[in-house]
């Protein structure tokens, strides 16, 4: 599975993949598709950012 370090981020911060969708700016099926093929270092890094900011709202 491509994109797997994201996907387990995601899941241990108990963010659900929509939720960085709508932190992208983009539909949550045009994410997951994105997700189907490995994403550049910078995306990640972007994605990873989002999860952060959405693991502090949440608590």
């Amino acid at each position: 599975m491509k994109n797997l370090d994201i996907r387990q981020e995601a899941k241990t911060a108990g963010i659900k993949l929509w939720q960085i969708a709508e932190g992208l700016g983009i539909n949550d099926g045009n994410f997951s598709r994105r997700l189907r093929r490995e994403l550049p270092e910078e995306e990640k890094t972007r994605i990873r950012s989002i999860i952060e900011e959405l693991k502090e709202a949440a608590q």
